[in-house]
């Protein structure tokens, strides 16, 4: 039986990562307010500063940035905070396995609130066939290959400037961002669904279809942490396996890793015996303190903002001018090709 859901967050670990989680979803409503009135104003006289952190939302973009950047050693000024963004994910969830998911991700956020909320009210966690969880669990990797594929092996490097110097691409904020202003019924739909399997079944997106958590995780697997159990004094209460957001069986492994795993570190903190559960170095013995997570977190990305505006990329070379025409024309303006 899962104990009281509200009961497991009620320690300063969990406390400090929610807290974290909740500072990351108020500056992604801010950055879309900005965006809104950056908009609204585009055709004042000083309209309002377009903010850059938007652009942390159009990962295609940055991953293609982010070829681009390996093969010429130049970051294209499209959207560069994206590609800054991006290297920051990937820095936390190397060092820390999906880190980002369980710390940082307003739609991870948002997946466990539903399980808390489900928990709260069903008390209890509802199950997917097994064989139809193996399956869907491959539809992410194959979204991920797909994208891989195109941006690394199909697009030259011609072809790749051709996308980012379009004029599509530099609008990719706009259209992201009337995507959801402006949403279709179909794509309204589709995301009612997708919150009501979520609700259901425990982090449904993250699980089966977000390829950013399955790129992630790849990079994980080379992560100098992991969260290791000590057989020798875990006393096999198995709080740490009930009550895991992820059903992940903690108690039946000796160090926990798993393609679900965000490193929320609730079983660290609901583990009532000392040195059992712990982040550990997988080259020794070496006891990482849970806070040391979040305290990470909080510098790697605060050092990359600090880095793009001393480098000035953080701000892309977009003009007010473009900007205007591009936006007058954002309904005409299509995907530049295939490759």
């Amino acid at each position: 039986m899962i104990q009281n859901v509200f009961s497991c967050y009620n320690n300063k670990i969990q406390k400090f990562r929610i807290i974290i989680n909740l500072l990351f979803v108020i500056l992604s409503i801010w950055a879309g307010i900005e965006f809104y009135y950056f908009l609204k104003t585009l055709y004042l006289k000083n309209p309002y500063p377009r903010p850059a952190g938007v652009e942390a939302y159009l990962p295609i973009s940055s991953l293609m940035n982010l070829r681009y950047f390996i093969n010429t050693g130049e970051i294209h000024m499209a959207h560069p905070a994206g590609l800054l963004f991006l290297i920051g994910v990937f820095t936390i969830s190397f060092i820390f396995p999906k880190s980002f998911c369980g710390w940082v991700c307003p739609f991870g956020f948002l997946s466990e609130v539903l399980v808390i909320l489900r928990r709260f009210i069903f008390k209890k966690d509802f199950k997917i066939l097994k064989i139809l969880d193996y399956i869907m669990r491959s539809f992410k990797y194959l979204i991920l290959v797909f994208f891989v594929y195109i941006i690394f092996f199909a697009m030259d490097i011609l072809s790749l400037k051709e996308f980012l110097d379009s004029d599509y691409n530099k609008i990719a904020d706009i259209k992201m961002f009337y995507f959801f202003a402006d949403i279709s019924k179909t794509a309204l739909f589709i995301i009612i669904i997708l919150f009501i399997l979520s609700f259901i079944f425990n982090f449904f997106w993250c699980r089966y279809l977000c390829p950013y958590g399955a790129m992630l995780f790849i990079i994980s697997l080379i992560s100098p942490f992991r969260i290791k159990r000590n057989k020798k004094t875990c006393i096999n209460c198995s709080k740490c396996s009930l009550n895991c957001p992820h059903k992940i069986e903690v108690d039946n492994k000796n160090q926990v890793f798993s393609d679900d795993c965000s490193f929320c570190i609730l079983c660290v903190s609901l583990c009532p015996i000392n040195n059992t559960l712990d982040i550990r170095s997988i080259y020794g013995k070496k006891k990482i303190n849970p806070f040391y997570v979040g305290v990470f977190i909080i510098l790697v990305f605060s050092f990359i903002k600090f880095f793009g505006l001393r480098k000035n990329l953080w701000n892309n070379n977009i003009s007010i001018d473009e900007y205007r025409i591009l936006y007058q024309n954002k309904e005409k303006l299509r995907h530049p090709g295939s490759y």
